[in-house]
């Protein structure tokens, strides 16, 4: 049978097409690897880094300018856009596989994985790009990749040539003080943190192991956590562009920005437990508690503040209002001419440190009290709270027969009162705590009382205080510190 010309032309198309199906199968099947070997500036195994994009401002950004240069180095180039919830205006992304936009704000409609940014990052390194930056020449991320496989350094870094470049600073985090101290940088180029804007590097699997891996602003957060375990940033001389058009060009949207950005950084560094920031050149920043806020720890069981457990000791702000109190109240005392000293652990606190002890949660004076009715403010409180023109509050303890100043109406952070009175030469009181310290004692120790340095002022203590607190503590106190109730925590650990 002798076939058509059409017949044989119709022959051949089916073959082709046959051809085409099995070269496509074929292509789809193999190793992404040697699907993109000859892609634009590509490596032999595609791109090792993922973009993400966390630091932005939804109402005023240059997101999509960044994320097309990254593409038109490295078309392929994996882009994640990380936002707490949509932004609006909506980001004009590449609608593309390699470019997701990722929501941290979980959703019904959504698994939990989709709200977990880790879940978009396939690759072994994720650069962490701020808005503004743009990439302008091929190769950079390679470049970081292979100085951070090098070693070393567990991040690396390259500045934008932004208004504000990054720079190199020294970072000391003491979670037990609740402090972060900055300071010059003693080995640049490798330091403990970076201040200004940069491209910072590092392998996927670190970033997410941190607890609060994208938390804004970002380079705090994440600096603040890396410090922490030792981890140290390179800083390379391999600059990224700024935005052609940059965000934040008017004044109205830097104030926003700014003031957004203030918000953010208080609450991060308040959920970091950081309570205190001290920059390079002696400036302090305070994120505790003041006279308009509650304290920064709730109600104290069994003389064991709950940051003990926390192997955390007393917060800074907490120490700071305490001084000021004590500092206040003994003042008024001494204008009053109502006879005080230093008790308890506060007697113990200047004996040791010259101040409050590190761990301790109020400041104790005993007075006499054949003097309380010298003092204005202790005759009011005898009747009722009274809360005086600075703000410190006086009134009778619900605990018993002693009185109490504190901070202010909101912030409970207190100064006991004891009122003692002799009785056969030992001086004695009406109410009495179950505290080991809380014994009577010779009168001598206050005939006379003597002055010592205590929490940046001078007050007056008992006589011989070694001997005092070693009547009330047992031998030995002052050169071996302890918790309040080792019987619960102790300082060398849990009990």
């Amino acid at each position: 049978m002798r076939l058509t010309r059409c017949q044989a032309a119709l022959a051949a198309a089916i073959t082709l097409n046959l051809l085409v199906l099995f070269y496509v199968s074929w292509l789809h099947h193999q190793p992404r690897s040697s699907r993109t070997r000859g892609s634009r500036r590509g490596s032999a195994s595609g791109p090792r880094v993922t973009i993400l994009v966390r630091e932005f401002e939804a109402f005023d950004n240059a997101v999509p300018e960044l994320v097309d240069s990254f593409l038109q180095q490295e078309p392929a180039q994996p882009v994640v856009v990380v936002a707490d919830a949509l932004p609006y205006p909506p980001l004009a992304l590449p609608r593309i596989p390699n470019v997701r936009l990722a929501l941290l704000q979980p959703a019904l409609d959504r698994p939990a994985a989709a709200s977990r940014p880790e879940t978009y990052v396939a690759t072994e390194y994720v650069a962490l790009v701020p808005d503004g930056a743009r990439a302008e020449a091929p190769g950079q991320l390679e470049r970081m990749v292979e100085v951070l496989r090098a070693g070393g350094a567990r991040l690396v870094a390259a500045p934008v040539a932004s208004a504000n470049p990054a720079r190199c600073l020294a970072l000391n985090v003491s979670l037990r003080e609740w402090t972060a101290r900055y300071g010059p940088a003693p080995s640049a180029p490798r330091c403990d943190a970076l201040d200004g804007d940069a491209v910072v590097l590092l392998r996927a699997r670190d970033l997410f192991n941190l607890s609060a891996p994208l938390a804004r602003p970002v380079g705090t957060g994440l600096f603040l956590q890396t410090a922490l375990r030792g981890w140290t940033v390179q800083m390379l001389d391999l600059p990224f562009g700024a935005a052609r058009q940059p965000p934040l060009a008017t004044a109205h949207a830097r104030w926003k920005a700014e003031r957004e950005g203030r918000a953010r950084r208080a609450a991060l560094l308040r959920a970091l437990g950081i309570r205190l920031v001290s920059w390079e050149g002696g400036r302090l920043e305070w994120f505790g508690c003041n006279k308009e806020t509650p304290r920064c720890f709730g109600t104290v069981v069994g003389d064991t503040p709950a940051y003990l457990y926390e192997e955390r000791w007393t917060p800074p702000c907490c120490l700071r209002a305490l001084r000021e109190t004590a500092r206040y109240v003994v003042g008024v005392l001494e204008a009053a001419g109502v006879r005080y000293w230093l008790e308890g652990g506060s007697l113990l606190g200047a004996a040791r440190h010259g101040d409050i002890i590190p761990w301790d949660y109020d400041v104790d004076l005993g007075i006499y009290l054949e003097d309380v009715g010298n003092c204005e403010q202790l005759r009011g409180a005898e009747a009722g709270s009274v809360v005086d023109e600075r703000g410190f509050v006086w009134e009778k303890a619900v605990e018993g027969d002693f009185f109490r100043v504190q901070y202010s109406e909101s912030n409970h952070l207190h100064v006991d009162l004891w009122p003692f009175y002799p009785r056969n030469g030992v001086m004695t009181k009406d109410t009495w705590l179950d505290h080991r310290q809380d014994v009577e004692f010779p009168e001598h120790f206050l005939q006379p009382l003597v002055p010592l340095p205590f929490a940046g002022f001078v007050a007056q203590a008992p006589n011989n205080y070694r001997r005092f607190l070693e009547l009330k503590f047992g031998p030995g106190v002052i050169e071996n510190p302890e918790y309040p109730n080792p019987a619960l925590l102790s300082l060398g650990g849990s009990s």
